[in-house]
């Protein structure tokens, strides 16, 4: 393909995205060793089968086959598998590809054909460092998915931000790891009902007449200011025990308020602490200037202040910034995981000047 087809176009469409099966790669060593001609290219039909731009010896581990099941079947027939992944390999409409040799080389724009293109976290991180507007120019045409570094087995995650401040279209997590960065995640696509595809914003696509692209580096003009008023909370009460967050007393609580997205726009506020208040009135006013309101998060957090001890949790939500409606608000808090309260919620206004 030239180009993608559009998001309208593939509704109700499944689009796999993926490397070949192994299988597959094993047929293809066994057809060239029967043609003894040590080529590959040279098989039949193997323009429209063969994996471009890809590292077949690598792996990421996120694509893997399942293992197959020890129950006896015709799966287990060399034969029915290799047939089987040749069939397969043709439904494989994107095909998944990993950087080979230098950076730059692997991030250059093909105008004849679109493809699919996997990077680290670390890899992503060094690509925008230095070379941050090839990345974007490339997630201008092509695919980008970016996925969690392998050192990372307590499943943690990696901010998502720079990923998609780059226009990366794929930003893969650790499902298991309920962190801030996967909050971020919900958050994110809480946008466009929920349905799990944000639009990007048009400055992520538009090219300038020299060629240059959107830098989210760059120090730009405030766009939109955001007034955010915190005036109380509630429900706590009803949906944890009495002795939840103290064995003695009740709680005393303090929010955070802020905003994650380009460096320029990303700080953290915080309420002072209302002591002993299991229904606690804060009545403050945050106000934050941002300078990309498209890419922007609003975060907020709930935490039980303990003197002596790490503070405790009490709830979070984070909504998108240009999805916000002012006026008075009432926000449902979600636990680590990212499941509504039940009765969890705080009283807010937003405003736009």
């Amino acid at each position: 393909m030239k180009e993608f087809p559009s998001p309208a176009s593939l509704m109700k469409r499944i689009i796999i995205s993926t490397k070949p099966p192994q299988e597959y790669k094993e047929f293809l060593k066994a057809e060239n060793n029967r043609s003894g001609s040590g080529n590959i290219a040279e098989l039949p039909d193997q323009g429209s089968l063969r994996r471009i731009d890809s590292n077949a010896d690598e792996s990421d581990g996120k694509d893997e086959l399942d293992e197959q099941d020890e129950e006896d079947s015709d799966e287990d027939d060399p034969k029915f598998q290799q047939d089987t992944a040749c069939e397969y390999r043709k439904l494989i409409t994107i095909q998944a590809g990993k950087p080979k040799g230098h950076l730059r080389d692997a991030l250059k724009v093909d105008p004849d054909k679109v493809r699919r293109l996997s990077l680290s976290e670390t890899q992503l991180a060094k690509a925008t460092i230095s070379h941050g507007a090839e990345v974007i120019r490339f997630t201008q045409k092509n695919i980008l998915r970016v996925y969690p570094k392998g050192t990372r087995v307590n499943s943690s995650n990696y901010d998502p931000m720079n990923a998609w401040t780059h226009g990366a279209q794929m930003v893969a997590f650790n499902m298991q790891g309920h962190d801030k960065a996967l909050r971020l995640m919900q958050g994110f696509f809480r946008a466009n009902g929920g349905c799990g595809y944000v639009k990007k914003p048009d400055f992520l696509l538009r090219t300038g007449p020299n060629g240059e692209v959107f830098d989210p580096k760059a120090s730009l003009p405030v766009k939109k200011t955001l007034k955010v008023k915190v005036y109380m909370g509630d429900g706590w009460r009803m949906d944890f025990s009495k002795t939840h967050f103290d064995a003695f007393s009740p709680p005393d609580f303090y929010t955070r308020v802020g905003i994650a997205g380009v460096k320029a726009d990303s700080v953290m506020k915080k309420t002072r602490v209302i002591e002993d208040q299991w229904v606690p009135m804060w009545d403050e006013e945050f106000t934050f200037l941002l300078t990309v309101p498209e890419l922007a998060l609003l975060r907020v957090e709930v935490q039980e202040y303990d003197m002596s001890e790490k503070h405790d949790f009490g709830g979070q939500t984070v909504l998108p910034v240009w999805e916000l409606k002012q006026g008075i608000r009432a926000v449902p808090l979600h636990d680590r995981k990212g499941v509504r309260y039940k009765s969890v919620r705080l009283l807010m206004r937003f405003d736009f000047v």
